[in-house]
């Protein structure tokens, strides 16, 4: 009984210290009440736009925790936590695109800065939750002397003290498991296309394609689990192209049977859109119905708008991984566009985390 009130005592100066703590720093009372149901699970997002941490937060059932971030005059930055960590489960959200404000390496850079600030005040577990990983791509060398930066990137995240990296569709999935010593989520895409794949298939025959040879694992993947929603068989097809310098090219070979099929034509990601464009047409001319695009991070770089608004491209399916900002309003490839939300797919996967980490 004695070692019973002892513990209560020290829990209740426990929580008048960071009603105390949280009074003085002015933090909201509505992100403390929340605070206190998610048991010191602390929910950061480091992105200018944070729609999709806002998501995140709701479906989780808590509120975005409290930074201070500064951008100094030399273009330095400084991200500090507004609350004591210590002893907490830490999930920081930053996607690591591109934009006006920041580039990759900037977002980066802040991220690990403040996974390490985190770990530095003591908080027990820091994961960090990126719905676009920068730098997937180089995960093997091509040419004499190239870097392998997915594994340098991967460095940085263990050098910090990360406990656990959750992401959305990697580049390939092999060479980024392989990349990293702390734990990994990899969360695949086509879960986030599910409902919408269901509504466009109504009765029509199905296929799901690959662009290109190194993204036929993911399009078989989604093939069956399509293949078991839908209670019927779903075609398969990849579409031939190389890569040399940044230069696309192919011979329009398309292996697998697609005649008057719907085909969903899954990649991880949309950059210039060339690959997505020259596949299409390959599928159209093998017989295709109808080619739907659907990728996981939309980056539409350089001349995507006018790629993606070719005729052999009926819609264009992406996640919220990233904003698509650089597609004009008004241009016919944004008037395709369709957004699957990944959020249910990551609060899925805190969830697990926390339940885990618990037991």
């Amino acid at each position: 009984m004695i070692i019973r009130n002892v513990a209560l005592q020290a829990a209740a100066i426990l929580k008048r210290d960071f009603l105390y703590r949280c009074a003085c720093q002015a933090v909201p009372w509505r992100w403390l009440a929340r605070h206190e149901l998610a048991q010191g699970m602390l929910l950061y997002s480091l992105d200018s736009d944070d729609t999709f941490a806002q998501g995140l937060a709701a479906s989780l059932g808590v509120t975005l925790a409290p930074h201070e971030y500064r951008r100094f005059e030399d273009g330095e930055h400084k991200l500090r936590p507004l609350l004591d960590p210590r002893g907490g489960d830490a999930f920081v959200v930053h996607s690591l695109h591109g934009d006006a404000q920041d580039s990759p390496h900037d977002k980066l850079c802040q991220l690990l800065m403040f996974i390490a600030t985190l770990r530095e005040h003591g908080a027990a577990r820091v994961t960090a939750v990126v719905p676009y990983l920068a730098y997937a791509r180089k995960d093997r060398q091509t040419k004499p002397f190239d870097p392998v930066s997915l594994r340098y990137v991967a460095q940085l995240f263990e050098a910090v003290g990360t406990t656990q990296l959750i992401v959305l569709e990697a580049h390939n999935v092999a060479a980024f498991q392989n990349a990293f010593r702390c734990p990994t989520m990899h969360l695949e895409a086509h879960q986030a296309f599910n409902a919408m794949a269901v509504e466009l298939a109504g009765d029509a025959r199905l296929a799901v394609a690959s662009p290109d040879p190194g993204g036929v694992k993911r399009a078989q993947l989604w093939r069956e689990s399509l293949e078991t929603t839908l209670l019927r068989p779903v075609g398969f097809a990849m579409v031939d192209k190389r890569r040399s310098a940044g230069v696309v090219s192919s011979e329009n070979l398309v292996a697998g049977e697609v005649d008057g099929m719907r085909v969903l034509l899954l990649d991880d990601l949309i950059a210039s859109g060339e690959t997505m464009r020259r596949a299409a047409l390959a599928l159209r001319q093998s017989g295709a119905r109808e080619v739907v695009a659907c990728v996981a991070h939309g980056l539409f770089t350089g001349s995507a708008a006018q790629a993606l608004a070719d005729d052999s491209i009926a819609r264009i399916i992406i996640t919220d991984s990233v904003p698509p900002f650089r597609l004009p309003l008004a241009c016919a490839a944004r008037r395709k566009l369709s957004i699957a939300s990944a959020v249910p797919l990551f609060a899925q996967a805190i969830k697990a985390s926390l339940g885990a980490w618990s037991d």
